[in-house]
């Protein structure tokens, strides 16, 4: 007896012809893949903390970065703890993706080295705030990537934060929030990240993603993109985010190269990151991991939607801004994103991060200080974790006894820029060779 079953494997469909007196699997073995792609395989989330509308996922680990091409039929069980995830997925979200590479005074092999990683359908804006005196660096940089472009027939953006075009983009747009005295973007790595988002809503882009340039690693870069696509493959709304915990920071200590976990800021930030959250919860928690994490994505939804701080303290603050705006403790003006909920997606990466360490102890306190202080500052931020805070800080000799942490630049959300008028003022042909749909 024969009996014609109708079947659909993600994207595939199929007609699978089955004699009743044979095993299923003689058949599934017959089965052969529509396409040639690889996927990715990893690990489904464990553990979620829920808080308001926002959904923290724990740390997934990636066990292949290169699945082999087809859906196995182990794989394809509801039970499997391991999802794949098609290249084709992948593939599209990356076309509609732009990665924002905020340079200052870096080796230009080492933004080379990153340009290498990121795949071709990607979109780069590389915002520079480099010196333009004594010896123009910017030009030096735009030279490399105008060449590594040319050669990689890679489409690019690239823009000095100073300029005063930029500035313009914002002026006309209504967003003045960004620019000082003289008129121009301030510095700041947050001041250049958000123009790096402006221009990729600008240019049609449904997701931005961030890589800093003082990687070592071309290999690395890469499996920060394909895990961005993997996290927003898996979301169920379109609020999304995803960070990057790395699997290991190597340094040189005496004469070894030791394969360090966690660095002295991330270890203190992710801790009073999870006090915040347990503090509303009522349960301890850990699943807080990637508090300074500076490779992450957005859906551009989600970029549009948040709150954002300066300098380095950008990172820490989307997790300020979303327990304040998404967590039901304080009122709402994004009902329709407390309806449809925020995911954010922790993932680790297996390439070691390896990146330019030589910055001294006051980058580190400096980094420290402004992580926490946006937890202090907090309108949400209960009286026992600020008082946690100031006395970290004071131990840490960062702030003085009795002191308060520096209260640092705020910036609203993106969605408030008309970028109708904005568009106006760009001249593409300026930043690079892409052109809007």
């Amino acid at each position: 007896m024969w009996i014609v079953v109708q079947s659909s494997w993600q994207k595939y469909d199929m007609m699978l012809i089955i004699n009743l007196y044979q095993p299923l699997s003689t058949f599934i073995n017959l089965y052969q893949p529509l396409s040639t792609t690889t996927e990715m395989r990893i690990e489904i989330p464990t553990n979620t903390e829920r808080f308001g509308a926002n959904l923290f996922h724990k740390v997934q680990k990636v066990y292949e970065l290169d699945g082999g091409h087809g859906m196995d039929a182990e794989f394809d069980s509801p039970f499997h703890v391991i999802q794949q995830i098609p290249y084709e997925r992948l593939y599209e979200i990356e076309k509609d993706m732009a990665l924002v590479i905020p340079v200052k005074n870096e080796r230009l092999r080492l933004l080379e080295g990153v340009l290498c990683g990121i795949p071709h359908v990607c979109l780069p804006i590389v915002l520079s705030n480099s010196k333009t005196e004594p010896i123009d660096r910017y030009r030096m940089e735009r030279g490399m990537v105008d060449t590594f472009c040319r050669y990689a027939k890679k489409k690019y953006l690239i823009a000095h934060q100073r300029s005063p075009e930029l500035a313009d983009l914002f002026r006309a747009g209504g967003y003045t929030h960004l620019l000082d005295e003289e008129g121009l973007i301030r510095h700041g790595k947050a001041e250049g990240m958000l123009a790096g988002m402006a221009l990729a809503h600008l240019a049609g882009k449904k997701y931005v993603g961030f890589i800093d340039s003082d990687n070592y690693f071309p290999g690395a870069v890469l499996e920060y993109v394909r895990i961005f696509s993997a996290g927003m493959a898996q979301s169920q709304t379109p609020y999304s985010m995803v960070r990057i915990q790395w699997h290991s920071k190597p340094k040189v200590v005496g004469s070894e190269l030791v394969f360090t976990k966690w660095g002295r800021v991330s270890r203190i930030t992710n801790q009073y990151l999870n006090q915040f959250l347990s503090h509303f919860t009522g349960y301890e928690t850990d699943v807080l991991c990637t508090g300074n994490a500076g490779e992450h994505a957005l859906s551009m939804p989600l970029a549009l939607a948040l709150d954002y701080s300066t300098g380095f303290s950008v990172e820490t603050h989307h997790f300020v801004s979303l327990l304040e705006k998404f967590g039901g403790v304080l009122p709402t003006s994004s009902p329709e994103i407390m309806k449809s909920g925020v995911e954010i997606f922790q993932i680790e990466s297996r390439n070691p991060h390896l990146h330019d360490a030589a910055k001294g102890d006051d980058h580190i306190n400096e980094m420290i200080e402004y992580s926490l202080s946006v937890l202090w500052h907090s309108d949400i931020c209960p009286a026992i974790l600020k008082k946690e805070i100031s006395g970290e800080l004071q131990r840490l000799k960062i702030i003085r006894k009795n002191a308060t942490p520096v209260k640092l630049r705020q910036y609203p959300v993106l969605s408030s820029i008309d970028f109708k008028a904005a568009a106006r003022q760009i001249d593409w042909a300026k930043h690079g060779n892409f052109t809007p749909a």
